[in-house]
C-alpha cells in the first residue's frame, strides 16, 4: 500500500518545468501536421471573424453620430436619417450573421482537430506502453499509467480545441481592434494600449503559477488513482484484515494534498479573471474621462466616444478568453510533460533489423528445441544479481525441472528465456541462435508459456484461446480436447461463444488455467514452459492438466517450475537453484543419493505430507 505519510518515490520521472513552452509545442507538431488542411481552414477564418468583430463598434458609433447629426461615413451622410439608420442596421446584422456562421464553423473545426490529435496521441501512447519492457511495469503503479492514458490525454485535446487556435484568434482580434482604434482616434487608443501591458504581465505571472500548481495537482491525482486501483484489486485483503479505516485515512491524506494543489490552481485562475474584470472597468472609466473632455472641447464626436466605450469593453474580452484558453494550454502542457515521460521512456527490448534477424523453423523435429544459457548474469536493479553465471544446455525434447527455495531465480530464468528481460551479461541461445537475433513475435510463438495465474481478457472463450489470431474452428476444438477443457466448454451457456467477464470472473481458477493451457497448445510450440502452472489448482483439475501435459510434452522440450517435488520425479533432469546459481543437476534418484539441497527439500516435503 502507498504510505501517504511519507514522501513518495516518483516511479515516473517528474521533470523540471521547462524555461519555455516551445519545446513542448514542437513535440506536438507532428500530430498537428496530420490535420494540416483543417488547421489552414481554422486559421483562415480568423481574418473575417476579427474584422466582423472590430467593425461592429464603428457601425454603432456611426449610428449614434447619424442621430446626433455628426460627421459620418460618406455613403451614410447623404442619406436621410431613416435610410441611414436602416443601412447601418443591416450592416450590423450582416456582421452578426457572419460572426455566428464563422464562429460555428471554426468551433467545429477546432474540436475536430483536437479530437483527431487526442486519438493519435492516445494510439501512440498505448503502443508505447505495450512495447515497454516488463521492468518498466515493475516500478510503475497501474493507477499512474491509467491517469496518463486518460486524464492527461484528454487535457491535450484542449490545447488545440480551445487553446492554441483560440489564443491565435483572440490575439488576432486584439490586433485588428487596436488597428481600427488608432485609425479612429490615436490618443484614446494609446491609453487603452498602454493599459494592456501591465494586464498582460499579470496574466503571464498568474498562468505560470497556475502551471506549477497544476503539475503538482496531476501528480497527486495519479497517487489517488493508484490508491483506488490498489484497494479495489486487493479488496479481499483489505476486508479480511480490517484495513478499511486505515486505508481510508491514507486516502484522505492524499486527497487533502490533491485538494490543496487544486485550490492553488483555482486561486491563480480566479486571480486572472478578477484582474481582467477590474482593469476592464478602469479602462471604460478612462475612456469616459478622456473622451468626455474631448467631447466638451469639441475635438471628438459623441458617436466616436460611444465606439471607444464599446472597444474598451471588447478589447478586454479577448484578453479574458485568452487567459481562460491559456489556462487550458498550461494544463495541456502539464499533460504533455507527463506523457513525454512515457513516450521518451526507452524501449529496452527491441528487435534488430529484419534483414539481420535469424529465424526458427516450426517444423516438428526431434532436433528442435535446444536451449543454452552461456554464462548468464542478471540483475533487476544495479548489481544486485538474482542470476549468477548460469551455464547449461537443455537438449531438444528434454524435460527439465527447476527447483529451489523462494528467490532462487527460477521465474527469472523463464523471463530471460522469453526475453521479457535482457541478460546483464552472457547470452541465451535457442537452437543455436541468440534470442536477441530472433524477432520477439517469432520467439514467443516458438515458446509456449503457462503461468500460475491464467489471465483472461474480457471476451468469449474462443477469443481467449486464439488471442486475436486466425485459427480454423477445428484447430480450436482440437486444442480444447488435447487439454481436457472441451468438456466444460460445451457445458457453458453459449459454448465457445460464452462471454467472459473481466479477468474471467465467471470461471473457476481451474477453468481459467485450462483455457490458458489451450492458448499455448494451439500455437504448437517447440518449447513448453510451466511456471507453477498447477500450484493453485484442486486435485481434480490438476489431474486433468497433468493428463494433458503427459500427451502434449511428447517430442517437445519442457521446462517445469514446481514447488511440489513429487510431481517432477519423472523428468529427465532437475536443476537445483539457490540465490541465482546452479547448485545441483541430475535425475530425482541421483539427487537424492547426493544428499544435497534437493534431498533436504524433498525430505522436508515428505515430512509435511
Amino acid at each position: 500500500m502507498i504510505n501517504a505519510t511519507q514522501p513518495r518515490e516518483q516511479n515516473l520521472k517528474s521533470p523540471v518545468l521547462p524555461d519555455n513552452d516551445w519545446r513542448l509545442l514542437l513535440r506536438l507538431l507532428p500530430y498537428a501536421r496530420r490535420s494540416g488542411k483543417l488547421f489552414f481552414l481554422s486559421f483562415g477564418l480568423l481574418i473575417p471573424l476579427a474584422i466582423a468583430n472590430a467593425v461592429q463598434p464603428l457601425i454603432v458609433g456611426q449610428a449614434i453620430s447619424k442621430i446626433r447629426n455628426e460627421k459620418t461615413w460618406d455613403f451614410v451622410s447623404n442619406l436621410s436619417m431613416l435610410d441611414g439608420l436602416n443601412i447601418l442596421t443591416l450592416l450590423l446584422m450582416a456582421t452578426v450573421v457572419v460572426r455566428l456562421i464563422l464562429t460555428a464553423v471554426q468551433g467545429y473545426t477546432s474540436q475536430r482537430i483536437g479530437q483527431q490529435i487526442t486519438a493519435d496521441i492516445r494510439n501512440d501512447l498505448f503502443d508505447r506502453v505495450t512495447s515497454l519492457a516488463v521492468r518498466f511495469f515493475d516500478r510503475t503503479p497501474v493507477g499512474k499509467l491509467i491517469t496518463r492514458l486518460t486524464n492527461d490525454v484528454e487535457a491535450l485535446g484542449d490545447v488545440f480545441t480551445s487553446g492554441a487556435i483560440g489564443i491565435v484568434s483572440d490575439l488576432f482580434s486584439i490586433v485588428v481592434m487596436i488597428y481600427f482604434m488608432f485609425r479612429l482616434q490615436w490618443q484614446i487608443a494609446l491609453v487603452l494600449l498602454i493599459m494592456l501591458v501591465p494586464v498582460a504581465a499579470l496574466v503571464i505571472y498568474f498562468q505560470q503559477e497556475y502551471r506549477k500548481a497544476n503539475y503538482r495537482g496531476r501528480e497527486e491525482l495519479s497517487a489517488l488513482n493508484s490508491m483506488v486501483q490498489e484497494n479495489v484489486v486487493g479488496i479481499n485483503v483489505v476486508q479480511l484484515f480490517k484495513r478499511e479505516k486505515y486505508n481510508a485515512e491514507l486516502f484522505r491524506t492524499v486527497r487533502d494534498r490533491y485538494i490543496n494543489e487544486i485550490d492553488k490552481t483555482n486561486f491563480h485562475d480566479s486571480a486572472v479573471s478578477a484582474t481582467l474584470e477590474w482593469i476592464s472597468l478602469v479602462a471604460i472609466a478612462a475612456v469616459l474621462w478622456l473622451g468626455g473632455l474631448m467631447v466638451l472641447n469639441k475635438t471628438l464626436d459623441f458617436g466616436t466616444l460611444s465606439a471607444f466605450i464599446l472597444y474598451a469593453q471588447r478589447l478586454f474580452e479577448p484578453l479574458r478568453q485568452f487567459a481562460e484558453k491559456f489556462t487550458a494550454i498550461q494544463s495541456g502542457f502539464t499533460s504533455v510533460e507527463r506523457i513525454n515521460d512515457i513516450l521518451n521512456e526507452p524501449i529496452e527490448i527491441q528487435d534488430i533489423d529484419p534483414a539481420q534477424s535469424e529465424h526458427l523453423t516450426h517444423i516438428d523435429s526431434a532436433s528442435q528445441g535446444e536451449i543454452r544459457f552461456e554464462h548468464v548474469w542478471f540483475a533487476y536493479k544495479d548489481d544486485d544479481y538474482v542470476i549468477r553465471d548460469l551455464d547449461f544446455t537443455i537438449k531438444p525434447g528434454e524435460k527439465i525441472a527447476l527447483v529451489g527455495p523462494t528467490g532462487a531465480g527460477k521465474s527469472s530464468i523463464i523471463r530471460l528465456l522469453c526475453r521479457l528481460y535482457e541478460p546483464t551479461k552472457g547470452r541465451i541461445l535457442v537452437d543455436g541462435v541468440d534470442i536477441k537475433n530472433i524477432a520477439q513475435a517469432e520467439l514467443r510463438r516458438y515458446l509456449g508459456v503457462i503461468l500460475q495465474d491464467g489471465f483472461l481478457f474480457a471476451g468469449n472463450v474462443r477469443d481467449n484461446i486464439t488471442l486475436g489470431e486466425s485459427y480454423p474452428e477445428a484447430a480450436i476444438i482440437q486444442a480444447a480436447k488435447s487439454t481436457n477443457i472441451d468438456r466444460f466448454i460445451t457445458q457453458l451457456p453459449q459454448g465457445y461463444d460464452t462471454q467472459l467477464r473481466e479477468r474471467g470472473a465467471n470461471l473457476s481458477a481451474g477453468q481459467k488455467q485450462l483455457i490458458a493451457f489451450a492458448r499455448s497448445v494451439i500455437r504448437n510450440p517447440r518449447i513448453l514452459v510451466l511456471d507453477e502452472a498447477t500450484a493453485s489448482l484442486d486435485v481434480g483439475t490438476e489431474a486433468l492438466i497433468q493428463d494433458a501435459l503427459d500427451r502434449v510434452i511428447i517430442d517437445r522440450t519442457a521446462i517445469i517450475i514446481a514447488h511440489r517435488l513429487s510431481t517432477i520425479r519423472n523428468v529427465d533432469r532437475i536443476f537445483v537453484l539457490k540465490q541465482g546459481t546452479l547448485l545441483e543437476a541430475g535425475t530425482h534418484d541421483e539427487l537424492l543419493e547426493q544428499g544435497g539441497l534437493y534431498a533436504s527439500l524433498y525430505q522436508l516435503q515428505m515430512l509435511g505430507t
